[in-house]
């Protein structure tokens, strides 16, 4: 990581690597690595097949921005809706979703909660391995 005055620029070798059975998150931007609290900020991929089961973050709205890839979204309990690369989808805090990639490809995700916190529930979930960050 590299720190310039008040501002930090971090790569996914500066933050644990969040291992799971449906893909892979590394969090950028959270208090712990940046202080800041307004939001937090991840690259998330998920797995050909595999996907985030339904659940809500009582505490934080969410944003997922698709950077590649295509995959199921559900949202609010209504029927799923296909999501692709460019889309951005909005999530209120407390409303219940999933992303599930059907595809045979890898999927790539960026997601920002605000306020910052709701991730913590990741580190916690006994299904992760974390690797911490690299060190030089």
């Amino acid at each position: 990581m590299r720190t310039i005055g008040n501002c930090h620029i971090t790569t996914t070798a500066d933050v644990d690597t969040l291992e799971f059975n449906w893909g892979v998150i590394h969090m950028l931007a959270t208090e712990k690595v940046t202080g800041g609290k307004t939001f937090s900020f991840g690259h998330v991929v998920l797995k050909p097949g595999e996907g985030h089961i339904r659940h809500n973050h009582p505490t934080a709205d969410e944003v997922i921005y698709v950077v590649s890839g295509e995959a199921e979204q559900m949202l609010d309990d209504q029927p799923p809706v296909t999501i692709k690369t460019g889309d951005c989808i909005w999530i209120p805090l407390g409303v219940y979703h999933s992303t599930i990639n059907k595809s045979s490809a890898p999927i790539t995700l960026i997601v920002i909660y605000s306020p910052a916190g709701a991730e913590q529930v990741l580190w916690d979930d006994p299904a992760v391995k974390i690797t911490p960050p690299q060190t030089s």
